[in-house]
C-alpha cells in the first residue's frame, strides 16, 4: 500500500482483528461492520500475527486481495488464530492474553542483486519451482539477521536447502511492510 495508514486508521485495524479472533473462536461468526475510511477500502495485502505470552502464535496473511483492506485484515486474522499449521487452532482459554501484529504489504518487487535488500526495510519472497517462502521485513530485525542469514531462512521456510536463494532459476522479490500491534507505544 503506497498511503500511510493514521494512527486512528491503525487503531479500527487492530479492533477488527482482535473482534475477529474473539468471535470466531466463540461462535464462529465473523460480521465485520463495514468501514467508510477510503484507504481501508483498498485492497491491498497483509499479514496478521498473533502472540501469545510474547511467543509467536500465528501468522498467516496474502500478498494481494480481492476484497478491501479491513476484511482482509479480518480474514488473515481469523486464520491465524485458526489455521497456521504450526500451532492448534486457538481455544477460547487462549483469548486471555493474546496480542496482535498487522503488516500491510507493498507490492511485490523482483530484485537480481541481494544488495538491493536493506535488513529492517525488505521483506523476503522467494520462490523456486513450486516453493516458495516468506518472511516479513520485522524478522531480520528481530533475530539481527545479514541479509544472507535472512534468504538462508526464508530458503528453510520455503523447504529449501539454504543456499538455494543462490541459484539461478531461484526468483526473490522484496516488499516493505507498514507494521503495527497493539504493543507500540
Amino acid at each position: 500500500m503506497d498511503q500511510e495508514l493514521t494512527p486512528k486508521e491503525k487503531a479500527c485495524l487492530l479492533a477488527i482483528a482482535r473482534q475477529a479472533v474473539i468471535s470466531w473462536v466463540r461462535s464462529g461468526t465473523d460480521y465485520i461492520e463495514p468501514r467508510e475510511e477510503k484507504v481501508l477500502n483498498v485492497r491491498s495485502g497483509c499479514f496478521v500475527t498473533i502472540k501469545h505470552n510474547g511467543q509467536l502464535r500465528g501468522c498467516i496473511g496474502n500478498f494481494q486481495s480481492e476484497q478491501p483492506l479491513f476484511k482482509e485484515v479480518a480474514e488473515m486474522a481469523k486464520a491465524s488464530a485458526t489455521k497456521d499449521p504450526r500451532f492448534y487452532p486457538m481455544k477460547e482459554a487462549d483469548l486471555d492474553d493474546f496480542t496482535i501484529e498487522i503488516s500491510v504489504l507493498s507490492p511485490l518487487h523482483k530484485i537480481d542483486d541481494i544488495e538491493e535488500i536493506i535488513i529492517g526495510q525488505h521483506g523476503i519472497y522467494l520462490e523456486k519451482g513450486y516453493y516458495r517462502g516468506v518472511l516479513l521485513p520485522q524478522v531480520a530485525t528481530e533475530h539481527g539477521w545479514d541479509t544472507k542469514t535472512f534468504l538462508k531462512q526464508t530458503c528453510i521456510k520455503a523447504g529449501l536447502s539454504t543456499e538455494a536463494w543462490s541459484v539461478e532459476d531461484t526468483e526473490i522479490y522484496i516488499f516493505t511492510a507498514q507494521i503495527f500491534g497493539e504493543n507500540d507505544k
